[in-house]
């Protein structure tokens, strides 16, 4: 009647993965319509889109700081734009990015990645990370505050630009001014982008032309609601990426927060040489102040349940008839280690690996090196499986013998159980001899699983964590191996080697133990439907370096070249 059961269990897989293939296809369709309707809602289209979108305004005065905190906030005025204003969107085009500027605050409201698709494909469209639609807010804001403030609770300035679009072309810089009159005051809000960079400065240009001092506080802050992370549609079952706001402070040098426990605990700071930022999966945008200066960090979270990290720095003055200038920057791109740390101490942190970045940092340094000789990303995991398992190999080895030996002397063992029959005190003490004289260790066969476990998980967030490896493809089927196998032929390789690996092993004593290890590969096999197809990759190379380490000692301690 077995094969009827292994039929059942067979039939009941094959569902099962059929089951799982609907569910890919209808989550791809639902992610090319959402996708369709973001591109549709975006504020704007093309440079030179005529359509005015809402005007969106603070819904209370926590949305600008206040120099001086109040008890109570005070309600925000709405601020109705002249119709000679409404065409009030400044859009840069780089060689890395699409950057929308609302004149209305200088905010950016909308990024758009270009070497980095939302899709892949043809028809793959630049990765949107900021964005000001009905389906998501996420903005970077900043202004003045203070005694000569631009930003109050009643509203933010309305600032004119020179023209409606600007492109890099094939220059090394290009600066965009937004420029603000204010009592005499002469206010450029410049922002500064470079050939093949995602960081832009921004910089308050001040010209005091009146015969009184100009006092006012720099403020910088990231916006965000409670939308899911765009970019994890794939990341698969198991640990999800984070979501959320990181910064760093003179205590900690990377400190993070969920929007839940942003909005349970208020969080506050006085910070040097410090960043913040709001991290998803694959995709980071921060304020980073100037080092020197001491600058206050907090988040918040409004009544609208919009979260705001944000700092503040301390007050400027600019003496009648001369000029100052207040800099920041503004960071909105991919996590991409290098980069982050030379832009700020700590910044690359926000790549995080968890509790095993020990291990997972230098496996991610041993792939890029690999990667760089070899130049593809599924070769080069190949290439780092065969160097982990040689830096494992004789402690591999060692439990294999023992795995050999259990082998060759199962016949004793089995003489030993029906010796003592169901003495089973007679009978543990008489295999633990065997063990002891024959050099057995009966745990042996788990040494290898828990050596790898810690390598596993490793890995596991370094292929999540790592936007190099976002849609990197291997051979064939495989185009993306940060994403699931579209059809589960990596699973099925890893299953079956597994259980090939088990059949070089004596079958445990316990016949309960012994059903639990003959399900065990396919238990692996149904998680492993969905992780990362990189990983598997890893998993299935090492089984088959495991199974011929594994054959060839069994080989030689039958035959008694190996005591």
């Amino acid at each position: 009647m077995d094969f009827i059961r292994y039929g059942l269990i067979a039939a009941i897989a094959a569902i099962g993965i059929m089951l799982m293939n609907e569910w890919v296809q209808f989550s791809d369709q639902k992610q090319t319509e959402v996708a369709s309707a973001r591109s549709s809602q975006a504020i704007i289209d093309t440079p030179t889109n005529a359509s005015v979108p809402t005007i969106v305004q603070p819904s209370n005065s926590e949305e600008i700081p206040s120099a001086v905190p109040s008890a109570e906030p005070q309600a925000v005025e709405a601020v109705t734009l002249p119709a000679q204003q409404q065409s009030r969107y400044t859009s840069v085009t780089t060689d890395v990015f699409n950057v929308v500027i609302d004149q209305h605050g200088g905010d950016i409201v909308s990024v758009s990645l270009l070497n980095h698709l939302e899709t892949q494909g043809e028809n793959g469209k630049p990765f949107l990370l900021l964005e000001r639609t009905a389906q998501r807010t996420y903005v970077a804001q900043s202004g003045l505050i203070g005694q000569n403030a631009t930003d109050t609770n009643k509203g933010r300035p309305m600032f004119s630009s020179a023209q409606s679009s600007y492109d890099l072309g094939s220059a090394d810089q290009l600066n965009v001014d937004l420029t603000l009159n204010q009592d005499g005051v002469l206010i450029t809000k410049r922002f500064s982008f470079n050939r093949d960079s995602y960081l832009v400065n921004v910089d308050y240009l001040i010209d005091n032309q009146t015969s009184n001092s100009w006092n006012a506080t720099l403020y910088a802050q990231l916006k965000r609601d409670n939308s899911v992370d765009p970019g994890a549609n794939s990341s698969g079952m198991g640990m999800a990426p984070f979501l959320g706001a990181a910064t760093r402070t003179n205590d900690d040098k990377f400190l993070k927060f969920t929007f839940s426990k942003m909005k349970d605990e208020k969080f506050s700071a006085d910070v040097t040489n410090g960043w913040l930022s709001i991290v998803q999966h694959y995709f980071i945008s921060a304020w980073i102040p100037p080092a020197e200066g001491e600058f206050k960090f907090t988040t918040l979270v409004t009544r609208d349940n919009m979260n705001i990290i944000r700092f503040s720095g301390e007050n400027t003055t600019v003496a009648p008839g001369q000029q100052g200038t207040i800099s920041s920057s503004f960071y909105a791109g991919p996590k991409d280690q290098p980069t982050l740390a030379a832009i700020a101490p700590g910044l690359d942190l926000t790549v995080d690996y968890g509790w095993l970045w020990m291990v997972a940092q230098p496996l991610f340094k041993a792939l890029i090196f690999i990667h760089d000789i070899v130049g593809n990303w599924g070769f080069s995991i190949i290439v780092l499986t065969i160097f982990i398992k040689l830096l494992f190999f004789k402690l591999s080895a060692a439990s294999y013998k023992s795995m050999a030996r259990m082998r060759k002397f199962a016949p004793k063992m089995a003489q030993i159980k029906e010796q003592y029959g169901d003495d089973r005190q007679k009978t543990s003490q008489a295999m633990m001899e065997l063990y002891k004289k024959e050099k057995i260790n009966p745990l042996g066969g788990c040494l290898p699983i828990l050596i790898q476990m810690p390598v596993f998980i490793a890995l596991y967030w370094v292929l999540m964590e790592s936007v190099e490896l976002r849609h990197a493809p291997w051979i064939l089927w495989i185009h993306d191996l940060s994403a699931m196998d579209p059809y589960y032929i990596l699973p099925v390789l890893m299953v079956a080697s597994m259980w090939f690996q088990q059949t070089l092993n004596p079958p445990p004593p316990d016949p309960m133990q012994a059903k639990i290890m003959k399900m065990m590969p396919f238990m692996f096999g149904i998680f492993f439907l969905w992780f990362p197809a990189g990983l598997v990759l890893y998993w299935v190379v090492n089984n088959t370096l495991s199974i011929a380490q594994q054959w060839y000692i069994t080989k030689k301690i039958e035959s008694g070249e190996i005591s």
